[in-house]
């Protein structure tokens, strides 16, 4: 909350008046009008899964805000009114960004194989199957499905696939 805060202070990219978020660009700034009225209209606008605005600084570099609509149906169906429709979340657009793996192994400290072994767990399914994908014996697949145990707090494989569902992010495409 603080960064958007400072964010908005900055009015590099997004800004404040009156109250309305306003960016500098034009087009820009009428989609994001546009996103969050039909957002707070009930409008499926902006769908389940929310959009992305491109968005760009005063010195021209580049950002995107990703607006996730906060109005489910059983929230409009209830007709519970809420003050806030939509959350958005801004940040600079890269080139290279890590991919969920990558976070997942320095989070966990992982090995090199022990993140191709949580992948194959995901993708392949069960450790007979994984160890024949990979090429070795059920017993180092075992072994390191068990410090994948020890490492993530898990103890069945569905706590593993559980874990790597919840590193994907909501904002991709």
């Amino acid at each position: 909350m603080r960064r958007g805060h400072g964010m908005l202070n900055a009015g590099e990219v997004l800004g404040s008046v009156s109250g309305r978020l306003v960016t500098r660009d034009k087009q820009a700034d009428r989609m994001l009008r546009e996103t969050f009225a039909g957002a707070s209209n009930g409008d499926a606008g902006i769908g389940v899964k929310g959009i992305g605005l491109p968005l760009i600084a005063r010195n021209g570099e580049r950002y995107v805000a990703h607006v996730l609509p906060l109005t489910s149906g059983a929230r409009r169906r209830a007709g519970v009114a809420y003050a806030a429709s939509a959350a958005m979340f801004v940040r600079k657009a890269a080139m290279e960004n890590p991919s969920a793996p990558e976070v997942i192994a320095r989070t966990y400290h992982l090995t090199p194989t022990e993140l191709r072994v949580l992948i194959a767990i995901v993708e392949v399914g069960g450790i007979p199957e994984v160890a024949a994908a990979l090429g070795v014996a059920v017993s180092t697949i075992k072994t390191h499905v068990g410090r994948l145990f020890e490492k993530t707090g898990g103890s069945r494989q569905v706590d593993l696939v559980k874990l790597v569902a919840g590193f994907a992010t909501p904002l991709a495409a």
